[in-house]
């Protein structure tokens, strides 16, 4: 069982690492420090941490506003904090921006994963009471059947400007372990949803168009299938992996949950009725089909026996609880929202976006 005493996350103040942050605090026995390193770019928000930055800043918990792209400030970090423990989930992960413009995904994806390997095998030379762990995705994974299931051996087959740029930094995470013999874990996750998401992102998008009254953007025939992983049970895992996974080994993290979007979408129109009170169908009116994305996978599906098996994992939350208690969230917690509708965001959403 591994013990770490002051970790270093990359992209705490995105959606899944500000749960993770989060998820170390509140639900773990970890007793170290929490070093938060955050572009702030338009899908980093601060406020999503606020109480813990109260709770925990300047003795627990720090945070620095540094870009992965800029080798000599990371470096500045490590030299600072002396972390034993990188959990990176810094990335730019929306598809539809990638396929608009990939330029920025190459850049901070992979040439930002490089700058951090380099940092890692810099300062870290030699010593194996460390550990990078790599946050991805089954996208990488490419488009399934109606049939079959991703495995940590299926070869990768990405198919946008993301998952390509996903892709090859997990290659380069791994190389750098079989040639500087980094420690090194990896995890490929399924779609994730729950508080804090940014709302560019399907589940989050749906809710609040229905509560102002707006179309409900369904790509294509709605029939694209995903595997839905309530982001606590993603976080769980994570720290499963980096406590007792095996050095080198790679896990995927799934859901077992598989939805078509259009069922997902209706799913969505009736839990919210429920809690507004409003009729399901005044939602599902609103639900408007557009012209398919380039390159959209058919059907993700994530074989997670591997880490049940030898770590022990097991999903904490059913696909219903997990569903409601993201409604009930995003409906109790509007000065959140409308704390990132604005700038950057919503003139990139009133421009370019039409679903996920």
């Amino acid at each position: 069982m591994r013990q770490f005493t002051t970790i270093l996350i990359t992209g705490g103040a995105g959606f899944i690492g500000s749960n993770f942050i989060r998820y170390l605090f509140e639900k773990t026995d970890f007793k170290g420090n929490i070093v938060n390193l955050d572009a702030l770019t338009y899908a980093g928000n601060p406020a999503s941490l606020a109480d813990i930055q109260a709770r925990f800043g300047a003795t627990r918990y720090f945070f620095e506003k540094a870009d992965i792209c800029d080798a000599g400030s990371i470096e500045k970090v490590f030299q600072h904090y002396d972390p034993d423990a990188v959990v990176h989930f810094a990335a730019e992960s929306h598809v539809d921006r990638s396929i608009l413009g990939p330029g920025t995904f190459i850049n901070t994806n992979i040439l930002g994963t490089f700058n951090l390997l380099e940092t890692c095998r810099k300062m870290w030379e030699g010593r194996s009471d460390v550990l990078f762990h790599h946050i991805s995705t089954d996208e990488v994974y490419g488009s399934l059947g109606e049939s079959g299931y991703f495995s940590e051996t299926t070869a990768y087959d990405p198919r946008s400007p993301y998952s390509a740029s996903k892709a090859s930094s997990d290659h380069l995470v791994r190389a750098y372990h079989h040639t500087y013999s980094l420690p090194i874990t990896l995890s490929n996750c399924s779609n994730n949803y729950g508080p804090y998401q940014f709302p560019e992102k399907m589940i989050p998008v749906m809710i609040l168009n229905m509560l102002e009254d707006k179309p409900l953007p369904v790509y294509g025939d709605g029939k694209n299938i995903r595997d839905w992983l309530y982001v606590e049970d993603h976080n769980s895992a994570v720290w499963q992996i980096m406590c007792k996974g095996i050095v080198g080994s790679s896990y995927n993290i799934g859901g077992e949950n598989e939805w078509e979007n259009i069922h997902l979408v209706n799913k969505l129109c009736e839990l919210t009725a429920l809690q507004t009170g409003k009729d399901p169908d005044r939602y599902k009116k609103l639900i408007h089909y557009v012209k398919d994305r380039p390159g959209h996978d058919q059907r993700y599906a994530i074989d997670c026996r591997k880490i049940k098996e030898e770590l022990g994992w097991q999903q904490a939350f059913s696909f219903d609880e997990g569903l409601m208690h993201t409604v009930k969230w995003y409906l109790s917690n509007g000065s959140w929202i409308e704390g990132i509708k604005s700038g950057e965001y919503r003139r990139w959403m009133e421009q370019n976006y039409q679903g996920r």
